[in-house]
């Protein structure tokens, strides 16, 4: 970033430091989504919201957002993984474990998505990625290590568990999406649909199962579902997809080494998270395992 002229270097950070600061908050947020509103309609609600200020940003900049039956079909596909089961499994992860060691544990999302686009579109994987991995796993697994064992019972396994096949399923969805990309498919609009298309199928689960859809009328469950869906799923969006266009998928995937640490700061002052020396030296070779992942990519 730093190599381009000052003012256009200056909008670069602002639009790296905006998406990661909204993201590394967002998983403090879904705390507030939390209780008496179940996982599933919270997930409905945000992002049936979101769609719909996605739908209206489009309409303001005269983006198209017509397609035909096979697209629709994809972009269904794309929402159920990436706006629907991926965040009914972060929602309910955070049931059992601090938004910031959830957040950490989404971290795996950048070496679950090197080793899909190997398999699929036959990246390659070269040694430095193969290290980064596993620094990444042997970090992630010192920072849960100690928090797991003072859980007791199946709590903490189950919040892992879940938070990890979230990751798995975003990555699905990011692998989806990118084949999306490659047939020339417009990511704001294909997005606007792939958000509606997963709320809905929450919404129709949520449905089938009889779960209530009463809404919490709180401050803090209205208030976050705000800016979940305004600022974590618009905003944050929008300034991302800015950034990439300008600077690469590459550099502006570092967005993942800044995110877990804003996340884990948040969970430690209003969570009371609890670092010790393992945890510490875990989150630095978390953040080092995934700038060797994402080097090869800038």
């Amino acid at each position: 970033m730093l190599d381009r002229p000052r003012a256009s270097a200056g909008a670069d950070w602002l639009l790296f430091l905006v998406p990661a600061f909204i993201w590394g908050t967002t998983w403090f947020a879904i705390k507030f989504q939390l209780g008496a509103v179940a996982a599933e309609v919270s997930v409905a609600y945000r992002f049936g919201l979101a769609a719909l200020l996605l739908f209206a940003w489009c309409g303001l900049r005269g983006i198209g957002l017509g397609f035909g039956p096979a697209a629709h079909a994809s972009m269904a596909l794309m929402g159920v993984l990436q706006f629907a089961l991926n965040y009914v499994l972060v929602y309910l992860s955070e049931e059992h474990l601090t938004s910031g060691l959830v957040a950490l544990l989404f971290g795996l999302l950048v070496l679950w998505n090197l080793i899909g686009a190997r398999l699929f579109f036959g990246s390659p994987l070269t040694p430095p990625v193969v290290l980064g991995a596993a620094l990444g796993m042997i970090g992630v697994t010192l920072v849960l290590w100690r928090d797991l064992s003072q859980l007791g019972g199946p709590g903490g396994g189950l919040g892992v568990v879940l938070a990890v096949a979230g990751t798995i399923v975003a990555s699905a969805g990011n692998l989806w999406s990118q084949r999306l990309y490659r047939r020339g498919v417009a990511v704001v609009p294909s997005t606007a649909w792939g958000m509606l298309y997963g709320s809905l199928a929450v919404a129709l689960y949520a449905a089938l199962r009889g779960v209530s859809f009463q809404i919490r009328a709180t401050v803090p469950y209205l208030a976050s579902l705000a800016y979940l869906a305004l600022f974590g799923s618009v905003f944050a969006f929008i300034s991302y997809l800015t950034l990439l266009r300008r600077i690469g998928a590459g550099r502006s995937g570092y967005t993942a080494v800044v995110i877990p640490v804003l996340a884990m700061a948040t969970s430690t002052v209003f969570e009371g998270y609890r670092w010790s020396a393992a945890a510490l030296a875990g989150m630095l070779l978390v953040l080092a395992g995934n700038v060797l992942m994402l080097r090869r990519a800038a």
